[in-house]
């Protein structure tokens, strides 16, 4: 292999020899780790490549554009920049861009006043500061039960078939930030997206005029392997860079790290990596949270950046690598569950699942409502336990119930389809607290041990919707 330097340009022709998406190549001290190369072929036609791996006697290359036609002797390995970057700046918002930060809309290039590394800056863990303020998604199964907190990590497990994407969709066209003079701006990172899915997120944000609002970096399923794990990088540093050079709240989601995962576990087997739970690299939870503990906010920047990750889990199975991991380093997550979704109600949370670990640092008088932990905690309750009647129902029948129990029968059926299935639609924190409070005026105020009498007085109103009063409020 032929070695050429100079102050300009360092450049290597010739293979080591080729495997798959991978080129190795000699000399691999002369490439630093991560940096993005040309791959020059005997055509001439130039290729985008990274360094994966660098030691004293090669270097591994995966080339974006894949390694078909090229000629192990002839071809040359040219350095382009000596780290992975992407432009930032706020001209970027509307804006959509392959899954490596070039544009994807036909419109020109970003310019921006500098190129910023796509792995980021660590964050000094004394610099956070504590999430506190509550960002409203619109969804009441997540703003009432689940908040969602700025800076705050939260993931959602889908399943195969199950409307992750409407979901997806659907937060990042209602989500607002409160109480807040600071602008917000939602970036979509897409990995692995069919031309059918990308079809759907185009016309969505055309039909609601998200797009006025977001980023979007887009990789389709054909699209490089390695592009797929630059993508969230992307994402991740275009929201680091709004929200602490800027002042914007960013709101980031991540779709679908399963594609994401497998793309990491491709890679790993072309390396030859010795493999670890079912097939997926060792360094796997090291790698997501690389990715996930970008989130957060940091003392004396207006900004923030919250994730929103969104996994689809492999038949259905919580403990499955990808989303048990996820759960350890994330503050949460938001279960959708496919019998709800089966019934019709969307979107399908599973509300006992679910859970959000930082929910009580963003309620609460002055940030949500005063009422807004006490009713979650008895809507939580009483939805229990019409669940658990339901077992009970499929073996006695429903004739076997006391009066008492009807209702809370009942009370989970409303539950379901009318305080989860809202459709849609955008529902703002106070409908969803009222609705909460319209449907526990259907129990006996005798069993709404979770709410003090104060906040009972004050909240429960005792004429129901259709205008007739409680049978059983005051009793």
């Amino acid at each position: 292999m032929n070695h050429f330097e100079s102050p300009i340009t360092i450049e290597s022709q010739g293979l080591k020899y080729v495997s798959g998406p991978l080129v190795f190549i000699e000399d691999g001290a002369t490439y630093p780790l991560g940096s993005i190369v040309e791959v020059i072929g005997v055509d001439g036609q130039s290729r985008r490549g990274q360094v994966l791996e660098t030691t004293r006697k090669h270097a591994v290359i995966q080339v974006l554009e894949g390694t078909s036609g090229l000629d192990v002797l002839d071809t040359k390995v040219r350095l382009s920049e000596s780290r992975a970057t992407v432009p930032v700046s706020p001209d970027m918002i509307g804006r959509i861009f392959t899954g490596s930060g070039e544009p994807r809309d036909d419109l020109p290039p970003v310019i921006s006043e500098k190129r910023y590394p796509i792995e980021g800056m660590a964050i000094n863990p004394v610099s956070r500061a504590n999430p506190s303020d509550f960002i409203q998604t619109g969804v009441t199964a997540i703003d009432l039960f689940n908040t969602l907190v700025r800076g705050q990590k939260l993931p959602i497990f889908s399943g195969s078939g199950l409307p992750a994407n409407e979901v997806a969709s659907q937060i990042i066209a209602n989500s607002t930030v409160r109480n807040s003079d600071s602008d917000f701006v939602v970036v979509f990172a897409a990995m692995g997206l069919t031309s059918r899915d990308f079809g759907y997120f185009m016309n969505d944000f055309a039909q609601r005029g998200s797009l006025d609002r977001t980023i979007v970096y887009m990789n389709l399923a054909d699209d490089p392997t390695i592009e797929r794990l630059m993508t969230p990088r992307c994402a991740l540093t275009t929201a680091e860079i709004l929200a602490f050079e800027y002042g914007y709240h960013v709101l980031v989601i991540l779709s679908d790290m399963t594609n994401y995962a497998e793309a990491l576990r491709e890679i790993a087997a072309a390396r030859e990596e010795i493999p670890g739970r079912r097939g997926y690299p060792g360094y796997m939870y090291t790698d997501l949270a690389s990715l996930y503990e970008r989130a957060g906010q940091v003392h004396g920047k207006p900004g923030s950046v919250t994730q929103v990750p969104i996994l689809t889990m492999p038949s259905d199975d919580i403990t499955h690598p990808i989303p048990d991991l996820t759960g350890y380093i994330t503050e949460g997550q938001i279960v959708l569950k496919r019998d709800l979704n089966r019934s019709g109600i969307f979107p399908p949370v599973d509300a006992l699942s679910s859970l959000s670990r930082l929910m009580n640092n963003g309620i609460g008088e002055g940030k949500t409502r005063k009422d807004h932990r006490e009713l979650a905690n008895q809507l939580y309750a009483c939805y229990a336990k019409g669940t658990d009647l339901r077992r009970l129902v499929a073996i006695v029948g429903e004739d076997a119930l006391s009066e008492y129990d009807r209702h809370y029968l009942h009370f989970a059926n409303d539950f379901e389809s009318r305080l989860l299935g809202q459709g849609d639609v955008s529902r703002s924190l106070e409908e969803s607290l009222d609705l909460g409070w319209e449907l526990l005026s259907k129990i006996p105020s005798t069993e709404l041990t979770r709410l003090s009498k104060n906040t009972i007085a004050e909240f429960l109103n005792p004429i129901g919707k259709d205008g007739n009063p409680s049978p059983f409020l005051r009793k």
